[in-house]
Protein backbone atom coordinates (compact mmCIF):
# COMPACT_ATOMS: atom_id res chain seq x y z
CA UNK A 1 0.00 0.00 0.00
CA UNK A 2 1.87 3.28 -0.81
CA UNK A 3 2.23 6.35 1.12
CA UNK A 4 -0.90 8.18 -0.04
CA UNK A 5 -3.16 4.71 0.38
CA UNK A 6 -2.28 5.28 4.01
CA UNK A 7 -2.89 8.72 4.59
CA UNK A 8 -6.07 8.40 3.20
CA UNK A 9 -7.36 5.45 4.96
CA UNK A 10 -6.05 7.00 7.77
CA UNK A 11 -7.88 9.87 7.70
CA UNK A 12 -11.05 7.78 7.18
CA UNK A 13 -11.07 5.73 9.85
CA UNK A 14 -10.08 2.89 7.64
CA UNK A 15 -13.28 3.14 5.37
CA UNK A 16 -13.24 4.38 2.01
CA UNK A 17 -13.68 7.85 1.10
CA UNK A 18 -17.34 9.07 0.12
CA UNK A 19 -18.42 12.07 -1.29
CA UNK A 20 -21.40 12.70 0.24
CA UNK A 21 -22.22 16.51 0.45
CA UNK A 22 -23.59 16.15 4.06
CA UNK A 23 -20.08 14.67 4.92
CA UNK A 24 -17.91 16.57 3.03
CA UNK A 25 -17.62 20.08 2.80
CA UNK A 26 -15.78 20.13 -0.20
CA UNK A 27 -18.51 18.50 -2.31
CA UNK A 28 -21.05 20.83 -0.92
CA UNK A 29 -19.03 23.44 -2.21
CA UNK A 30 -18.31 22.52 -5.58
CA UNK A 31 -22.98 21.80 -5.59
CA UNK A 32 -23.42 25.00 -3.87
CA UNK A 33 -21.24 25.71 -7.33
CA UNK A 34 -23.08 24.41 -9.54
CA UNK A 35 -26.34 24.80 -8.80
CA UNK A 36 -25.29 28.59 -9.48
CA UNK A 37 -24.88 27.64 -12.97
CA UNK A 38 -28.54 26.24 -13.22
CA UNK A 39 -27.87 22.85 -12.35
CA UNK A 40 -30.53 21.43 -9.97
CA UNK A 41 -29.08 20.67 -6.34
CA UNK A 42 -30.71 17.00 -6.22
CA UNK A 43 -29.51 15.97 -9.18
CA UNK A 44 -25.74 16.99 -8.09
CA UNK A 45 -25.98 15.68 -4.70
CA UNK A 46 -27.80 12.15 -6.32
CA UNK A 47 -24.84 12.19 -8.85
CA UNK A 48 -21.84 12.40 -5.83
CA UNK A 49 -23.29 10.20 -3.33
CA UNK A 50 -23.07 7.91 -6.39
CA UNK A 51 -19.66 8.42 -6.86
CA UNK A 52 -17.16 6.03 -5.58
CA UNK A 53 -13.65 6.30 -4.34
CA UNK A 54 -10.97 4.49 -6.85
CA UNK A 55 -7.58 4.25 -5.21
CA UNK A 56 -6.78 2.55 -8.11
CA UNK A 57 -6.75 5.86 -10.15
CA UNK A 58 -4.79 7.53 -7.96
CA UNK A 59 -2.26 4.10 -8.13
CA UNK A 60 -2.45 4.58 -11.70
CA UNK A 61 -1.78 8.43 -11.81
CA UNK A 62 1.55 7.71 -9.88
CA UNK A 63 2.95 5.15 -11.81
CA UNK A 64 1.60 7.28 -15.11
CA UNK A 65 5.44 8.29 -15.35
CA UNK A 66 7.23 4.92 -16.40
CA UNK A 67 10.17 4.32 -18.02
CA UNK A 68 10.59 6.42 -21.03
CA UNK A 69 10.48 4.92 -23.95
CA UNK A 70 12.92 5.37 -26.58
CA UNK A 71 11.29 6.58 -29.85
CA UNK A 72 11.60 3.28 -31.42
CA UNK A 73 9.73 1.82 -28.73
CA UNK A 74 7.47 3.86 -28.91
CA UNK A 75 6.57 4.12 -32.53
CA UNK A 76 6.35 0.77 -32.41
CA UNK A 77 3.44 0.87 -29.72
CA UNK A 78 1.36 2.73 -32.73
CA UNK A 79 2.57 1.97 -36.20
CA UNK A 80 1.17 -1.42 -36.75
CA UNK A 81 0.06 -2.65 -39.77
CA UNK A 82 -3.46 -3.80 -38.04
CA UNK A 83 -3.74 0.23 -36.89
CA UNK A 84 -2.62 1.19 -40.34
CA UNK A 85 -5.14 -0.60 -41.81
CA UNK A 86 -8.43 -0.03 -39.30
CA UNK A 87 -7.60 3.80 -39.57
CA UNK A 88 -7.88 3.06 -44.11
CA UNK A 89 -10.85 1.09 -43.06
CA UNK A 90 -12.38 4.25 -40.82
CA UNK A 91 -11.69 6.78 -43.22
CA UNK A 92 -13.68 4.97 -45.62
CA UNK A 93 -16.48 3.28 -43.16
CA UNK A 94 -17.22 7.31 -42.70
CA UNK A 95 -15.87 9.55 -46.03
CA UNK A 96 -18.76 12.06 -45.52
CA UNK A 97 -17.54 13.05 -42.39
CA UNK A 98 -14.27 13.46 -42.97
CA UNK A 99 -14.17 15.23 -46.63
CA UNK A 100 -16.54 17.48 -44.53
CA UNK A 101 -14.28 18.22 -41.70
CA UNK A 102 -11.21 18.49 -43.92
CA UNK A 103 -13.54 21.32 -45.67
CA UNK A 104 -14.73 22.55 -42.75
CA UNK A 105 -11.49 22.65 -40.51
CA UNK A 106 -8.83 22.43 -43.06
CA UNK A 107 -7.62 19.26 -41.16
CA UNK A 108 -6.78 16.48 -43.35
CA UNK A 109 -8.75 13.42 -43.04
CA UNK A 110 -5.83 10.60 -42.38
CA UNK A 111 -5.03 13.21 -39.00
CA UNK A 112 -7.90 13.13 -37.30
CA UNK A 113 -8.27 9.17 -37.92
CA UNK A 114 -4.60 9.06 -36.09
CA UNK A 115 -5.56 10.70 -33.51
CA UNK A 116 -8.46 8.59 -33.02
CA UNK A 117 -6.10 5.63 -33.76
CA UNK A 118 -3.77 6.24 -31.43
CA UNK A 119 -6.30 6.94 -28.30
CA UNK A 120 -8.34 4.53 -28.82
CA UNK A 121 -7.96 2.44 -32.07
CA UNK A 122 -10.86 4.11 -33.86
CA UNK A 123 -13.04 3.47 -30.87
CA UNK A 124 -12.57 -0.01 -30.23
CA UNK A 125 -10.92 0.93 -26.45
CA UNK A 126 -12.47 4.33 -24.57
CA UNK A 127 -11.88 3.42 -21.29
CA UNK A 128 -13.18 1.47 -18.24
CA UNK A 129 -13.54 3.84 -15.45
CA UNK A 130 -16.57 5.44 -14.68
CA UNK A 131 -15.92 8.99 -15.27
CA UNK A 132 -17.37 10.06 -12.22
CA UNK A 133 -15.56 8.07 -10.07
CA UNK A 134 -12.01 8.67 -11.50
CA UNK A 135 -12.58 12.51 -11.33
CA UNK A 136 -14.15 12.49 -7.66
CA UNK A 137 -11.11 10.70 -6.65
CA UNK A 138 -9.01 13.16 -8.23
CA UNK A 139 -10.34 15.91 -7.70
CA UNK A 140 -10.50 15.87 -3.68
CA UNK A 141 -7.81 13.01 -3.31
CA UNK A 142 -5.06 14.06 -5.78
CA UNK A 143 -2.23 15.15 -3.32
CA UNK A 144 -1.11 18.11 -6.44
CA UNK A 145 -3.59 18.36 -9.31
CA UNK A 146 -7.15 18.58 -7.06
CA UNK A 147 -7.92 22.13 -8.48
CA UNK A 148 -7.04 21.24 -11.59
CA UNK A 149 -9.65 17.73 -11.74
CA UNK A 150 -11.80 19.69 -9.98
CA UNK A 151 -12.70 21.70 -12.82
CA UNK A 152 -12.53 18.95 -14.55
CA UNK A 153 -15.47 17.53 -12.98
CA UNK A 154 -17.73 20.18 -12.57
CA UNK A 155 -17.09 20.41 -16.80
CA UNK A 156 -18.20 16.76 -16.80
CA UNK A 157 -21.37 16.85 -14.58
CA UNK A 158 -22.35 19.83 -16.86
CA UNK A 159 -21.86 17.63 -19.76
CA UNK A 160 -23.98 14.66 -17.98
CA UNK A 161 -26.71 17.29 -17.29
CA UNK A 162 -27.06 19.01 -20.44
CA UNK A 163 -27.14 15.75 -22.09
CA UNK A 164 -29.26 14.05 -19.90
CA UNK A 165 -27.58 11.61 -19.06
CA UNK A 166 -27.01 9.56 -16.20
CA UNK A 167 -23.07 10.66 -15.13
CA UNK A 168 -22.92 7.06 -13.39
CA UNK A 169 -22.74 5.54 -16.72
CA UNK A 170 -20.31 7.34 -18.48
CA UNK A 171 -17.04 5.43 -19.05
CA UNK A 172 -13.69 6.88 -19.64
CA UNK A 173 -9.94 6.78 -18.86
CA UNK A 174 -8.44 6.85 -15.42
CA UNK A 175 -7.76 10.38 -15.85
CA UNK A 176 -11.29 11.11 -17.00
CA UNK A 177 -11.19 11.63 -20.85
CA UNK A 178 -13.58 10.68 -23.15
CA UNK A 179 -14.88 9.24 -25.59
CA UNK A 180 -13.36 8.10 -29.16
CA UNK A 181 -11.13 11.10 -29.06
CA UNK A 182 -10.43 10.88 -25.30
CA UNK A 183 -11.52 14.68 -24.46
CA UNK A 184 -11.35 15.73 -20.82
CA UNK A 185 -14.50 17.37 -19.90
CA UNK A 186 -13.32 21.15 -20.48
CA UNK A 187 -12.04 20.01 -23.90
CA UNK A 188 -15.45 18.54 -24.48
CA UNK A 189 -17.44 21.64 -23.81
CA UNK A 190 -15.15 23.79 -25.72
CA UNK A 191 -14.37 22.13 -28.89
CA UNK A 192 -16.81 19.08 -29.07
CA UNK A 193 -19.60 19.66 -32.17
CA UNK A 194 -22.81 17.92 -33.32
CA UNK A 195 -21.53 17.54 -36.51
CA UNK A 196 -24.78 15.04 -38.01
CA UNK A 197 -26.98 17.63 -36.82
CA UNK A 198 -28.86 15.84 -34.34
CA UNK A 199 -28.92 17.97 -31.64
CA UNK A 200 -26.34 16.36 -29.40
CA UNK A 201 -22.79 16.21 -29.25
CA UNK A 202 -22.37 12.35 -28.36
CA UNK A 203 -18.11 11.46 -28.30
CA UNK A 204 -19.08 8.22 -26.94
CA UNK A 205 -20.92 6.60 -29.26
CA UNK A 206 -20.61 8.41 -32.26
CA UNK A 207 -17.94 8.70 -34.74
CA UNK A 208 -19.36 11.34 -36.59
CA UNK A 209 -19.07 13.92 -33.95
CA UNK A 210 -15.64 12.73 -32.96
CA UNK A 211 -14.44 13.68 -36.39
CA UNK A 212 -16.13 16.78 -36.54
CA UNK A 213 -14.48 17.53 -32.80
CA UNK A 214 -11.32 16.71 -33.79
CA UNK A 215 -10.67 19.13 -36.74
CA UNK A 216 -12.28 21.97 -34.72
CA UNK A 217 -10.16 21.32 -32.07
CA UNK A 218 -6.73 21.22 -34.20
CA UNK A 219 -8.55 24.65 -36.26
CA UNK A 220 -9.15 26.33 -33.12
CA UNK A 221 -5.56 25.52 -31.85
CA UNK A 222 -4.05 26.70 -34.98
CA UNK A 223 -3.72 24.15 -37.76
CA UNK A 224 -2.54 25.41 -41.19
CA UNK A 225 -4.18 23.31 -43.57
CA UNK A 226 -1.47 22.36 -46.40
CA UNK A 227 1.49 23.41 -44.76
CA UNK A 228 3.95 20.93 -43.64
CA UNK A 229 4.30 19.30 -39.88
CA UNK A 230 7.76 17.83 -39.92
CA UNK A 231 11.12 18.26 -42.19
CA UNK A 232 13.61 15.41 -41.86
CA UNK A 233 17.39 16.54 -41.24
CA UNK A 234 20.73 15.21 -40.79
CA UNK A 235 22.87 15.94 -38.32
CA UNK A 236 25.82 14.70 -35.53
CA UNK A 237 25.77 11.44 -33.60
CA UNK A 238 25.76 13.56 -30.36
CA UNK A 239 22.98 16.13 -29.54
CA UNK A 240 24.64 19.30 -29.55
CA UNK A 241 24.58 21.07 -25.59
CA UNK A 242 23.61 24.74 -27.13
CA UNK A 243 20.79 23.82 -28.60
CA UNK A 244 17.25 22.77 -27.13
CA UNK A 245 15.59 19.46 -28.59
CA UNK A 246 12.02 18.07 -28.08
CA UNK A 247 10.41 21.32 -26.32
CA UNK A 248 7.34 21.38 -27.39
CA UNK A 249 6.82 24.70 -27.54
CA UNK A 250 5.75 27.17 -30.63
CA UNK A 251 8.27 27.16 -33.28
CA UNK A 252 11.19 28.64 -31.45
CA UNK A 253 14.84 28.15 -33.10
CA UNK A 254 16.04 29.81 -36.27
CA UNK A 255 16.98 27.22 -38.81
CA UNK A 256 20.62 28.62 -39.04
CA UNK A 257 21.44 28.45 -35.62
CA UNK A 258 20.85 24.40 -35.96
CA UNK A 259 23.04 24.63 -39.54
CA UNK A 260 25.80 25.90 -37.26
CA UNK A 261 25.94 23.42 -35.30
CA UNK A 262 25.71 20.25 -37.68
CA UNK A 263 21.84 20.08 -38.46
CA UNK A 264 20.94 20.19 -41.75
CA UNK A 265 17.14 20.24 -43.70
CA UNK A 266 16.49 17.76 -46.42
CA UNK A 267 14.71 20.04 -47.50
CA UNK A 268 16.14 23.65 -48.81
CA UNK A 269 14.10 26.34 -46.51
CA UNK A 270 15.19 29.58 -45.55
CA UNK A 271 17.98 30.29 -42.54
CA UNK A 272 15.55 32.47 -41.00
CA UNK A 273 12.75 30.13 -40.27
CA UNK A 274 11.84 29.42 -36.85
CA UNK A 275 11.39 25.56 -35.88
CA UNK A 276 11.03 22.97 -33.50
CA UNK A 277 14.72 20.89 -33.21
CA UNK A 278 13.50 17.03 -32.60
CA UNK A 279 15.68 14.61 -31.37
CA UNK A 280 14.17 10.82 -31.54
CA UNK A 281 16.47 8.47 -30.48
CA UNK A 282 16.59 5.14 -31.12
CA UNK A 283 19.21 1.94 -30.70
CA UNK A 284 21.74 0.42 -33.45
CA UNK A 285 21.53 -3.20 -33.77
CA UNK A 286 23.95 -4.88 -31.63
CA UNK A 287 25.89 -8.07 -32.69
CA UNK A 288 26.43 -9.22 -29.36
CA UNK A 289 23.73 -11.51 -27.85
CA UNK A 290 20.86 -9.43 -26.17
CA UNK A 291 22.93 -6.55 -25.64
CA UNK A 292 21.72 -2.96 -27.13
CA UNK A 293 23.62 -1.32 -29.87
CA UNK A 294 24.59 2.21 -29.15
CA UNK A 295 21.85 4.89 -28.99
CA UNK A 296 21.70 7.27 -32.17
CA UNK A 297 19.57 9.90 -33.07
CA UNK A 298 16.94 10.54 -36.08
CA UNK A 299 16.73 15.03 -36.28
CA UNK A 300 13.64 16.49 -37.68
CA UNK A 301 12.20 20.15 -37.63
CA UNK A 302 8.76 20.57 -36.30
CA UNK A 303 6.49 23.10 -37.79
CA UNK A 304 3.65 25.04 -36.62
CA UNK A 305 1.04 22.12 -37.48
CA UNK A 306 3.77 19.62 -35.22
CA UNK A 307 3.11 22.49 -32.67
CA UNK A 308 -0.40 21.70 -32.65
CA UNK A 309 -0.68 18.36 -32.49
CA UNK A 310 1.71 18.77 -28.94
CA UNK A 311 -1.45 20.60 -28.12
CA UNK A 312 -3.51 17.53 -27.82
CA UNK A 313 -0.65 15.15 -26.04
CA UNK A 314 1.81 17.34 -25.01
CA UNK A 315 4.57 14.82 -26.25
CA UNK A 316 6.68 15.14 -28.77
CA UNK A 317 7.16 11.40 -29.06
CA UNK A 318 2.97 11.20 -29.31
CA UNK A 319 2.98 14.05 -32.36
CA UNK A 320 5.66 12.28 -34.19
CA UNK A 321 3.81 9.03 -33.77
CA UNK A 322 0.00 10.73 -35.04
CA UNK A 323 2.50 12.03 -38.05
CA UNK A 324 3.96 9.06 -38.62
CA UNK A 325 0.59 6.60 -38.27
CA UNK A 326 -1.20 9.52 -40.45
CA UNK A 327 1.37 9.28 -43.61
CA UNK A 328 0.59 5.35 -43.58
CA UNK A 329 -3.10 5.82 -43.33
CA UNK A 330 -2.73 7.75 -46.32
CA UNK A 331 -0.42 5.66 -48.20
CA UNK A 332 -2.72 2.20 -47.02
CA UNK A 333 -5.78 4.29 -47.65
CA UNK A 334 -4.78 5.40 -51.97
CA UNK A 335 -3.09 1.97 -52.51
CA UNK A 336 -6.26 -0.05 -51.30
CA UNK A 337 -9.38 -0.63 -53.75
CA UNK A 338 -12.27 -0.15 -51.82
CA UNK A 339 -15.71 -1.59 -52.27
CA UNK A 340 -17.63 0.52 -54.05
CA UNK A 341 -15.37 2.84 -54.85
CA UNK A 342 -15.39 2.58 -58.72
CA UNK A 343 -19.01 3.58 -59.02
Amino acid sequence: MTGLSLSLFALTGGAEPRFDPDDQESVAVLIDELVDRGIEREWLEQAMRGANFEQGVLDAMEGAAERRLRWDEYREIFLQPERIERGAAFIVAHRDAFERAEAQYGVPAEIIAAIIGVETSYGRFTGRHRVIDSLSTLAFHHPSRGTFFRGELAAFLEIAREQEVDPGTLNGSYAGAMGYPQFIPTSYRAYAVDFDGDGHRDLWTNPVDAIGSVGNYFAEHGWQPGEPIVDDASGPDALPDSIEFNATRAPYVELGELIAQGIEPAVEMTDEIQVMPLAFDYRLDSDVGNGEGELRYHYRLGHRNFYVITRYNHSHLYAMAVTELAEAIRAHYEDTQWPGEAT
